[in-house]
């Protein structure tokens, strides 16, 4: 069941703030937390943003009034040439007057990759990696008790609203753990990629303490699961990176998702500038027993080429689009058996792509087809 553009259902916190400009000041701000307490009714999300161009998406973005809005990789454009240029690159998306009001508006969590991490298609042996992450924290400002103050990684997850109607937005890092990618000879480059699958029992894009407390996470009740990759995880048939070049690392993913018992998961991934929904159902490549949907949204700002010609066999959406848009997850909780619509959006808030079902579609014990 497909619908049209989702209907704005959420209401948010309107709060003052303010901002850093260029000037490189430490950011003073007054907004909305993620507060555990905060009815999740619509997550609005996007990757992808240069901050040196503007950005009129956040209008709509606001107008849609989201009760949260996750960034989800590439928030700036910050490939390393030094901590100070990381700095003026997160102060002048600071100074987008978008930006900072959808700041003022709702919380906002937010999660890395390779652009804002610091090199393009980065890993975990990225010498400047601490550095990067100390710029991040500064301008994300997560609470001082946070475990993203402690812990190696930026890793992260939320729970928010009542038992009966709980969100849960697990934030994963694939970057600073993630093993160096394969490269391909450079003959092969334009035909295949950069970079050819790594099979091999050593590669992991998670890393060992990530993937023990992503499987802690999953044990956590919550009707409603958004676990975040900054890149994709279900198409696996185009050049560019993916999680599919390490394919024990997706297997494990899908298994893992699977042996939890976890109800509920949707992904949302960026990186690619371009937005689709994709969905793999039950079977071989996926073990759960319902269908694994994955929105990619991506890049807020990035210039409009219209329909890409890109292969992905998972792909239900009428195409994929090379424009700039938006995510958003909406959630119709007074539902019996609640309604969610997977969509993006342009940057007048219309709507590119939807897709609707019950939340019961993302059920092992109870399933009820579209």
């Amino acid at each position: 069941m497909k619908t049209s553009p989702v209907r704005p259902v959420a209401t948010a916190l309107l709060l003052l703030t303010t901002l850093a400009g260029l000037a490189g000041a430490e950011p003073v701000a007054v907004r909305p937390e993620a507060n555990p307490s905060l009815e999740v009714n619509l997550i609005a999300f996007g990757s992808c943003a240069r901050q040196t161009e503007p950005q009129p998406v956040w209008r709509a973005i606001r107008h849609a009034r989201p009760d949260l809005f996750l960034m989800i990789g590439d928030n700036v454009y910050a490939d390393w040439g030094s901590r100070q240029e990381t700095r003026a690159a997160y102060d002048a998306l600071a100074a987008q007057p978008g930006f900072r009001d959808l700041r003022a508006q709702c919380p906002i969590l937010a999660i890395w990759d390779d652009h804002d991490y610091g090199v393009n298609d980065g890993g975990a042996s990225f010498p400047h990696k601490k550095a990067t992450k100390a710029e991040f924290l500064r301008f994300f400002d997560p609470p001082p008790d946070s475990p993203l103050r402690q812990r190696e990684g930026l890793y992260d997850a939320h729970l928010f609203g009542p038992p009966d109607r709980r969100v849960q937005v697990i934030l994963l890092d694939t970057r600073s753990f993630r093993s160096d990618l394969v490269a391909r000879p450079r003959s092969e480059h334009a035909r295949l990629g950069r970079y050819r699958p790594d099979d091999s029992p050593h590669a992991t894009v998670l890393g060992d303490e990530q993937w023990q407390w992503l499987a802690q996470q999953l044990t956590v009740p919550a009707r409603l699961r958004l676990l975040v990759s900054s890149i994709q995880v279900i198409p696996d048939e185009h050049r560019f990176e993916r999680w599919a070049l390490m394919p024990r690392e997706r297997r494990r993913l899908f298994d893992l998702l699977a042996h939890s018992g976890a109800d509920g998961v949707v992904l949302l991934s960026g990186d690619r500038h371009l937005a689709e929904i994709s969905q793999l159902r039950p079977g071989a490549n996926n073990p759960l027993r319902y269908p694994l949907y994955e929105v990619t949204s991506s890049g807020l700002n990035q210039r409009d080429e219209g329909i890409v010609q890109e292969p992905n066999r998972h792909r239900i959406s009428t195409t994929s689009l090379r424009r700039a848009n938006y995510g958003s997850v909406a959630v119709q909780w007074e539902d019996d058996d609640p309604l969610i619509t997977l969509a993006t959006h342009r940057v007048d808030g219309r709507a590119l792509m939807a897709e609707s079902f019950p939340l019961s579609f993302l059920s092992a014990r109870r399933r009820a087809d579209p």
